[in-house]
């Protein structure tokens, strides 16, 4: 039996990336799945390639900074599965810069997609786990919560999201609902692809400065954060509760 037959997952930002590298986990380990994105095409195609592979899949478009799109969702899933057992709330965005030239509507977007989705989606979520007494919140940190050059805003978001989780952890806890954060460091996905062009320089060239970085000596791929959500989502995990761990090749303070 497969690890997770029998589960439904509910991936935001699973169109691509380390979303879809979850949603594909969680489909290959037996749960049924919805793909969430606010990127309707690129979502249509994730979810169309993982049906073709015979997994139980479904899409949902939603931008998850508005309650009624992020409540449909839900509501949808319920529909089909009759339950949603773990939620990973990865969907974010990013608008690097300076302090002295991020725009206000740098700030507030960043802080809408990761702070306020991840809000939304763990309130529509709760309600249902909290009625099964079982549920898996696992947010998506990162390293940059420690501080990074560029990113007060991306930074200050996912720093948030760490005391999100540890409060949730602590109002859940008695309902079988544990909320747990993965926090990536270099992985190698579209975002970083970004970071790159906004710095000026190659993706290899990222990739081979941000290995020199790090301690095992190779960058991350979307299957390496799978693997830390996967941990977290197991039944055996259920003493772990409150947690960030840092998924980044070597150790982070």
């Amino acid at each position: 039996m497969k690890r997770f037959e029998g589960k439904v997952a509910f991936v935001t930002g699973a169109s691509r990336g380390i979303g879809k590298g979850v949603a594909t986990k969680f489909a290959e380990e037996g749960a049924k799945v919805c793909l969430v994105d606010i990127n309707e095409e690129v979502l249509s195609s994730s979810v169309s390639e993982l049906t073709d592979q015979g997994y139980d899949v479904i899409g949902q478009t939603a931008d998850v900074t508005d309650k009624k799109q992020v409540e449909a969702a839900v509501d949808a899933v319920v529909a089909e599965y009759e339950k949603i057992d773990i939620l990973v709330n990865n969907a974010g965005v990013i608008r690097d810069n300076m302090l002295f030239k991020m725009e206000e509507d740098d700030w507030d977007k960043v802080m809408n997609v990761h702070l306020k989705g991840s809000f939304n989606c763990a309130k529509a979520v709760q309600k249902h786990m909290v009625n099964h007494k079982f549920g898996r919140i696992i947010n998506t940190s990162s390293t940059s919560a420690l501080g990074n050059r560029g990113q007060a805003n991306y930074s200050t978001a996912k720093a948030g999201l760490q005391g999100f989780t540890k409060t949730l952890a602590i109002e859940l806890g008695k309902f079988g609902i544990t909320v747990n954060a993965v926090a990536p460091g270099f992985i190698e996905t579209d975002m970083t692809k970004a970071t790159a062009e906004r710095i000026g320089i190659s993706f290899d060239e990222l990739v081979s400065h941000s290995v020199s970085q790090i301690p095992v000596g190779r960058s991350g791929k979307p299957e390496d954060i799978a693997n830390a959500v996967l941990f977290y989502a197991m039944e055996e995990s259920s003493f772990v509760n409150g947690q960030v761990m840092y998924v980044a090749g070597g150790p982070k303070d």
